[in-house]
């Protein structure tokens, strides 16, 4: 068996399975819809018809929404769906291949954020746009804390079951970091109500977004400690009508390749207005 080393919190292997696997009856996936829905939004505000782009690992249902954005299409991701079959944390691209790319739900399950925002920086070319909407913030910080308490109960500890998400504002950062320009990163919240915590993990097993953190416990979930999940969940967030809650927190990043006609912050010291001036009142 191969040693993890220090640095993975995510079993690829297994992320790409879950997200591969066919289930009987596939749910609405009305999250994979809504960030797509947002990305085609945000792309038809860019006055550009884009020629060459590369798709990250996208699911076919939220691909369909914007594929009219660009003339040409690269897919990477499942061999089974993609153009190319490749790991969102290895691009095998040249530099300057692509002027748009994008990613859907994806990249939180990554590894390596700020090494694999540095490879879609680098097959960006000059003025080319990237674009892409991720789990981050508080999503399913209900669930978290059901399983924490049910675990801590049943097991007297806890093992990680739900994925860390970074924050907003970490992750404009690391595409400041990661030699983006006019990098913009924002959030937008979706609370959705289940009749019961059933329900929603059904949904994330529609989504292949079940535990795939290294250091998961191996078994299989035990009905008593299930039926301890749900009566956490229910005791801590159910209302009136015993619906539950559960968040998500989807972070939307925009970066371009630099170019030297994009708009350039002013040098320190150059403005000719003082804020002081313009925050004073009125005489």
């Amino acid at each position: 068996m191969t040693t993890p080393q220090p640095h993975q919190i995510f079993d690829r292997r297994a992320y790409w399975r879950r997200r591969a696997r066919e289930l009987p009856a596939k749910p609405d996936q009305f999250l994979v819809r809504e960030a797509a829905e947002q990305i085609f939004t945000r792309l038809s505000s860019i006055n550009r018809r884009f020629s060459s782009a590369l798709d990250l690992n996208s699911r076919s249902e939220s691909f369909e929404l914007f594929r009219a954005a660009a003339q040409s299409w690269t897919r990477s991701g499942d061999a089974a769906l993609a153009d190319v079959a490749a790991d969102d944390e290895h691009l095998p691209f040249r530099d300057g291949s692509f002027d748009l790319v994008t990613s859907v739900l994806s990249l939180h399950a990554v590894n390596d954020l700020p090494g694999t925002l540095l490879q879609i920086r680098r097959v960006l070319k000059p003025d080319g746009v990237f674009m892409a909407a991720l789990f981050g913030g508080d999503t399913l910080h209900e669930l978290r804390m059901a399983f924490t308490a049910a675990e801590a109960a049943a097991l007297g500890g806890a093992s990680p079951r739900v994925a860390p998400f970074a924050d907003v504002r970490e992750l404009g950062g690391l595409l400041q970091r990661a030699g983006f320009a006019l990098p913009v990163a924002d959030v937008e919240r979706t609370t959705v109500w289940y009749r019961e915590p059933m329900r929603l993990m059904a949904d994330l097993r529609a989504l292949g977004e079940t535990n795939v953190l290294v250091q998961r416990r191996r078994n299989f979930l035990s009905r008593r400690l299930l039926a301890g999940v749900i009566a956490e969940y229910l005791q801590r967030f159910s209302d009136e009508q015993g619906k539950v809650p559960a968040t998500f927190d989807i972070v939307y990043l925009i970066g371009w390749g630099p170019h030297e006609n994009q708009p350039k912050p002013l040098r320190p010291g150059s403005a000719k207005t003082r804020l002081a001036d313009v925050l004073k009142p009125k005489q």
